[in-house]
């Protein structure tokens, strides 16, 4: 790919893109918000089914979040091996198929969690494979000097999502309850009250976007590489996906401050199980304020959520346009992790609904900070040869002790009060980013000079050269 030029009219394309598959994420949201929602009002609507609600959420982000992890590697190297038009193409198709299924069975009547959460493993699954496809594609569309405004769109993208989705599922779900009280008449008021609840509707509105999606695609020209090294011959063997794997792998392995960098995030993941835990608060631990200020447990779920996203946009806003620290930017990691775990644990000891909103959209505004400082070093530190490689790598393992945090939140959360459990995680998380502080190693990861020398030292003793792997 060397010397690649990108289309003509590539980043027009590129628009085109991202602004109807931003329509399809927002989509995705709204099914998630909603499936939450009906969880909580639907099926586990009593308070003595506290327990069984904080199993089902367990269970629902795990069978959302494990074969999507799982997947990520298949589906990179798919991408890479295969159109990605088409892969995208397919994904829209089958997940807008997935979600009218859905629509079906919720209006036959109840859909029980099991059926809830093998959807939640479909989407999972295809979301792996069509983000792989949509972010090594619009790489293929965009020159270089315009990548840094097509990352920015992308990322506005995901926290706009966050923000206008839980609304409009809000919206959506009353719909029916208000026509039932006559606020909706003719057709569509008899329509819509004869839904019963708004959750099919909500995600009747999620295939439309993934249908809209998919119609766009076929009219566009979206190029994919082509790769030389996949192919057998002069006695060289076809180069396997294992082989990519383990360079990345080894390259972060001999550079401990990195390795300490990735352990540091792995363990921020862990510990921020908020989608288990937010909405159980709410339900028990909120429920006293917000019901006094007259929200329902929709209207202050989706306000805090909002508020949350809300921080992370006005902060990625603000980094684009001031920029980040240029040097010490391990600091820029750290500290705002740091204080991140100090706003989640005074989130878990708040009863005011008022008090949690202003902690997450605080908690928003600092997590973009500390990706932002996290995402160049890693990009200073790594040759742009490796990065494919060494991002895969460290994107499972980072990602991978997520799992683990859901069901041991879930689990604590079922036995003992949310909030607690919450703000013991946030105390364990402040109390590692002050300990990183002063880890002599972690702060040396951006003197790249010494990185290289560890792991040509490292190399040497293995008996291998650092460019063979």
């Amino acid at each position: 790919m060397s010397g690649y030029q990108a289309p003509k009219h590539g980043f027009r394309t590129f628009t085109i893109i991202w602004a109807t598959q931003s329509l399809s994420v927002i989509g995705t949201q709204l099914t998630l918000f909603a499936v939450n929602i009906y969880l909580a009002q639907v099926l586990f609507p009593l308070p003595e089914q506290k327990p069984q609600l904080a199993g089902a959420f367990t269970l629902l982000n795990l069978a959302h979040f494990i074969p999507t992890l799982i997947t990520a590697p298949l589906a990179g190297a798919w991408a890479d091996r295969h159109d990605r038009k088409r892969t995208m193409l397919v994904a829209d198709l089958l997940s807008a198929a997935m979600s009218l299924v859905l629509v079906n069975l919720l209006l036959r009547g109840p859909v029980d969690l099991w059926t809830l959460i093998g959807f939640a493993a479909g989407y999972g699954i295809l979301g792996a494979f069509h983000g792989s496809a949509f972010d090594t594609a619009y790489a293929m569309l965009v020159p270089d000097h315009q990548l840094p405004r097509a990352n920015g769109m992308m990322q506005t993208m995901w926290s706009l999502s966050a923000i206008v989705a839980p609304g409009l599922a809000a919206f959506l779900i009353s719909l029916p309850t208000l026509a039932l009280r006559g606020a909706w008449g003719g057709p569509v008021g008899t329509f819509l009250a004869s839904l019963g609840d708004g959750t099919a509707l909500t995600i009747a509105v999620d295939s439309a976007t993934f249908f809209l999606a998919a119609m766009v695609l076929p009219l566009l020209h979206v190029p994919s590489p082509r790769r030389a090294d996949l192919a057998a011959g002069a006695g060289k063997p076809r180069r396997s996906i294992w082989a990519d794997i383990r360079e990345g792998a080894i390259y972060i392995w001999r550079r401990r401050p990195m390795l300490w960098l990735l352990a540091t995030f792995t363990v921020v993941n862990m510990l921020s199980p908020f989608g288990i835990l937010l909405p159980l608060m709410v339900k028990f631990n909120l429920a006293a304020d917000w019901g006094l200020r007259g929200f329902t447990y929709e209207t202050a779920l989706a306000m805090l959520n909002t508020l949350n996203a809300v921080g992370a946009v006005v902060s990625g806003v603000t980094i684009t346009l001031i920029g980040g620290l240029k040097t010490r930017r391990v600091y820029g990691v750290v500290v705002p992790l740091l204080v991140i775990g100090m706003l989640a644990t005074a989130l878990g000891l708040t009863t005011g609904i008022y008090v949690a909103a202003g902690l997450l959209l605080l908690a928003g505004a600092l997590f973009p900070i500390a990706n932002v400082h996290s995402q160049s070093i890693w990009q200073t530190q790594t040759p742009r040869e490796l990065q494919g490689r060494v991002f895969s790598v460290r994107r499972v393992i980072a990602q991978c002790a997520g799992p683990l945090g859901l069901a041991v939140a879930g689990g604590l959360a079922g036995r003992f009060d949310a909030g607690y459990v919450l703000a013991a995680m946030g105390g364990v998380m402040g109390l590692m980013m002050l300990a990183q502080l002063f880890n002599p190693q972690l702060l040396k990861v951006e003197d790249k000079a010494y990185l290289d020398n560890m792991a040509a030292e490292k190399a040497a003793a293995a008996g291998e050269t650092e460019a063979v792997v």
